[in-house]
């Protein structure tokens, strides 16, 4: 027999499927094949468990697996923005938490709300958790433009001191993260 909170859960599981559809604008590691979230997550994912004694602070890798796995489902309706996107800044953080609420309360309540606020905590980056599942979400693309001449860097003409600015964060959740990315960016810009 299929319970209410079974058939809740079965039509999430359906909705997040839509996460593979969502193209993001970098590439694949030595490729001109645009990234889907799902891959995304699954790398940040990978990342994490093999990085995390780069962290700055000890960690509850559990959480820092459910937020990066959960941090881009609200792109089934929100979209994927571009980190330098100067339109929207990336500020879409109401559209986003529209979203959250609507894909996360499709789940039984108290599974909704776990998800809803581990989403929210990663969007506050406060949490050791948090700031390194963050540092990692920033990383990953550095290393796939490192890899494709610039990426998007390149494409979209973005100064050096604008990836520094939007990615130096990465140095609360990893110094250390935070040195080797800081190298690449040098590295592309030729400082």
């Amino acid at each position: 027999m299929i319970t209410e909170d079974l058939q809740k859960q079965i039509d999430f599981v359906h909705e997040i499927d839509k996460l593979k559809y969502i193209q993001r604008m970098t590439c694949l590691f030595n490729s001109e094949r645009n990234e889907n979230d799902a891959e995304h997550s699954w790398h940040l994912c990978m990342m994490a468990l093999v990085l995390a004694p780069q962290s700055n602070e000890k960690l509850d890798m559990l959480k820092v697996l459910k937020m990066l796995l959960i941090h881009d489902v609200v792109e089934i309706d929100a979209g994927d923005t571009f980190l330098f996107d100067t339109t929207k800044n990336h500020t879409n953080t109401e559209e986003e938490l529209k979203a959250a609420q609507r894909i996360f309360g499709m789940l039984p309540d108290d599974q909704a709300k776990e998800l809803i606020a581990i989403w929210e905590e990663f969007e506050s980056a406060e949490t050791a958790e948090a700031k390194f599942a963050k540092a990692i979400d920033r990383l990953a693309p550095m290393m796939q433009n490192a890899t494709n001449n610039g990426g998007t860097w390149s494409q979209h003409n973005v100064p050096y001191d604008t990836v520094i600015e939007k990615k130096k964060r990465i140095k609360d959740g990893s110094e250390t993260l935070w040195d080797y990315a800081k190298s690449l960016v040098d590295g592309y810009y030729g400082k």
